[in-house]
């Protein structure tokens, strides 16, 4: 009863998918459109857009070590005290209050806060390029989703299809049956075949809702009507020409670029510790007696011997420069073997549908002439049957060959670096990285400043 009941409410899940389809006058849904909704309604964008935020915070961070730093101190207290003066003892007891105010400005550092807002601001264009990785990788799977609903749909019409004819096939071998032309072997054959075809069916109505549910992970609803995909854009020629773009354009590369600048700085930034320190400070200070001091001076330090903690820094800043560089290169070889790797299926998907383009004709044939065969007496139903398999599996391959080679042109395009809504000319405003870097770099404080990031954030949560 209860699997009875899961198949009715399948079927009627089907139904209703269908029904939308097909509804009249409904507009159908884009590639477009769906790419569109999956860049407005990632988390995994807002997740990495709030991480580049929070690295243009750090070159705020690191511009205000420039500056000096003020701070106050109040004090507050109450004191009793006994005093023997030989004679007798007396308690004193009073209230004390001061308020000081300070001041401290580092001189020079030999270009170590220099280097710090280096550091901080090529860790922000790395941080930038792995968003747009990020953005390749949502787009992507948005495509993926929106071409496998596609295909579910394709999938479910054939399987109904099938099951129409197998259904008619096993009405006639039922008729031959009764005018004793074919045992009953042949329609428990058919009746076989039947069972089958319907779960077949059931498994590709199963395949649909979970396309759907990928589908609206990535958009952020569940698919309509879907319009055809349109034409697949451009590639180059050869392999080695999109190769050649993915060296210059691919965000991984980019970002293992800056990675190696920050680990170059971080080298400058090590030698640099060694040396001395030197700075200004000026406090002012006031007691509840009126009482008034004040105190300018410079202070010079530097570390003569930690233990071997600033070698051991040091040489720990060379490795990383090695490291990073390594990482560069294995980078570079890991996106030029990507690129040829959906270059090569996209040769294979197109090969299939050749292929299968050759199979489906061929076996068209052959199932057209077993059938009049059969009808002539010298085939069984299980031939019929087995041409009308054949005729299914080549259909259906063509279907998941076209489906592969479209999803193979955009793998190609994400391999190279372009796979981004600006390149694919979606026509809506991006997310502007320079927007809120630009209202922190310069470490802000004030209240002017403090509403036109408001705006931005605002602006970025709408």
């Amino acid at each position: 009863m209860r699997r009875c009941k899961m198949r009715v409410w399948l079927k009627s899940a089907v139904v209703a998918v269908f029904a939308l389809a097909v509804a009249p006058g409904v507009r159908a849904e884009t590639l477009a459109d769906a790419l569109v909704a999956a860049y407005k309604n990632s988390n995994l964008l807002d997740q990495n857009r709030a991480v580049l935020r929070a690295a243009d915070e750090d070159v705020a961070i690191a511009v205000s070590a420039l500056r000096p730093v003020i701070a106050y101190t109040a004090q507050a207290g109450w004191s009793r005290a006994e005093v023997n003066s030989g004679l007798a003892t007396t308690v004193v007891e009073g209230l004390s209050a001061s308020l000081s105010l300070s001041a401290e400005l580092v001189l020079i550092d030999f270009g170590r806060r220099k280097l710090g807002i280096e550091i901080a601001k090529e860790s922000v264009l790395a941080t930038r390029q792995a968003l747009i990785q990020v953005e390749q990788n949502v787009l992507l799977a948005t495509v993926q989703a929106y071409v496998d609903v596609r295909l579910a749909l394709d999938v479910v019409a054939l399987r109904e299809s099938n099951l129409r004819l197998i259904t008619q096939e096993l009405r006639a071998a039922q008729d031959r049956f009764d005018v004793g032309e074919i045992t009953r072997t042949d329609v428990s054959i058919a009746e076989a075949r039947l069972a089958a075809s319907r779960a077949a069916l059931a498994a590709a109505q199963g395949q649909l809702m979970i396309a759907r549910e990928a589908y609206k992970a990535a958009t952020g609803a569940y698919p309509g009507k879907l319009a055809p995909p349109p034409r697949a854009p451009a590639l180059p020629r050869t392999m080695e020409e999109a190769q050649g773009v993915a060296r210059g354009t691919h965000p991984l590369i980019r970002q293992a670029q800056h990675q190696v600048t920050v680990a170059d700085l971080q080298v400058e930034l090590a030698k640099a510790n060694r040396a001395p320190t030197v700075g200004a400070g000026v406090t002012l200070r006031t007691d509840d007696e009126g009482l008034e001091s004040q105190s300018l001076g410079l202070t010079m330090n530097q570390t003569l011997y930690a233990g071997g903690r600033l070698s051991a820094l040091q040489r720990k800043a060379l490795a990383g420069k090695d490291a990073a560089r390594a990482a560069l290169a294995q980078t570079a070889v890991g996106v030029i073997q990507n690129v040829g790797i959906a270059w090569a299926n996209l040769a294979v998907a197109s090969a299939s549908i050749e292929a299968s383009d050759l199979q489906i004709r061929a076996a068209q044939a052959a199932f057209d002439g077993v059938r009049e065969e059969a009808a002539a007496g010298t085939r069984t139903t299980l031939d019929v049957l087995d041409a009308e398999q054949e005729l299914l599996d080549a259909r259906n391959a063509r279907l998941e060959a076209e489906a592969q080679r479209y999803v193979a042109v955009y793998q190609v395009l994400a391999t190279m670096g372009l796979l981004t809504v600006e390149h694919l000319q979606l026509g809506i405003p991006t997310y502007d990285p320079e927007a809120y870097y630009g209202a922190v770099e310069k470490a802000p404080s004030h209240s002017a400043q403090g509403k036109k990031l408001d705006r931005i954030l605002e602006k970025i949560g709408n």
